[in-house]
């Protein structure tokens, strides 16, 4: 199927969010809020906070930490190595977000949950309300996990020092998504994995540099031509690149 024909289904649900007119809200808990100041506060995602198109709140762990060091970790039961968030401050701080709103999800960056990937991203994108909580340390205590959280995103397989960096990543791949956030909304639904294979090969101005010219067919003004060569070469990439996809 032409890449132009997969757009249209995540299209429609786009502008039925719009006509909705809802502000999506993400807020994240952590015990290093510094680490999400950058990604979330500048680019697209700070442009969209700033024009009321999305709601992010960070929060830190340590209001409800214990003793003159607001202490939010202990030691695991069993002796094993590392620091384990403590139920109880995690348990507080989703109950107040509960208290005031309700939430579609309660997600948990965690490198053993579910690979995120576009469609999750689309998906989160139509949500209300989303709560994500950064493990850090060795984790978070399992009950938790158990009775809290409804959905676990892991994005990719290999561990990092805690769960911002893939919060930030969530965050800016969903954010992008919302209406308005880009200028031109159709640039999203042509990403690489928007319809399932990655994006064919882009280019600008000058048409000739270096001897390295842009492909004739880009020129000719034709977008039915345009079109098909774009499609050709998202399938080629793809077969050369990542087969898996194909395949899938």
């Amino acid at each position: 199927m032409p890449v132009s024909g997969r757009l249209s289904g995540m299209q429609q649900r786009i502008e039925f969010k719009r006509i909705l007119e809802d502000i999506m809200r993400i807020d994240i808990i952590t015990v290093v809020p510094e680490l999400l100041e950058s990604p979330l506060g500048h680019s697209i995602v700070g442009r969209a906070i700033k024009k009321g198109i999305v709601d992010i709140h960070v929060h830190n762990l340590r209001k409800y930490g214990k003793g003159p060091r607001l202490q939010v970790d202990d030691y695991s039961y069993g002796g094993d190595a590392g620091m384990v968030l403590m139920v109880e401050p995690v348990f507080r701080m989703i109950r107040e977000l509960e208290s005031e709103r309700k939430y579609d999800e309660i997600i948990f960056m965690s490198p053993d949950g579910e690979q995120f990937d576009q469609n999750m991203a689309n998906e989160l994108s139509l949500k209300e309300n989303i709560i994500i909580l950064c493990g850090h340390y060795k984790g978070v205590d399992h009950r938790i996990r158990e009775h809290l959280v409804t959905r676990e995103i892991s994005v990719g397989d290999y561990v990092l020092s805690g769960g911002e960096i893939p919060a930030a990543i969530i965050a800016d791949a969903v954010v992008r998504l919302l209406p308005g956030a880009i200028t031109d909304e159709t640039s999203a639904l042509s990403d690489s994995f928007q319809d399932g294979i990655l994006s064919p090969p882009v280019y600008t101005r000058p048409a000739e540099f270096n001897g390295w010219k842009v492909p004739d067919v880009l020129l000719s003004g034709n977008p039915k031509l345009i079109r098909e060569w774009q499609d050709e070469q998202a399938v080629a990439r793809t077969r050369k690149l990542r087969p898996g996809l194909l395949d899938d």
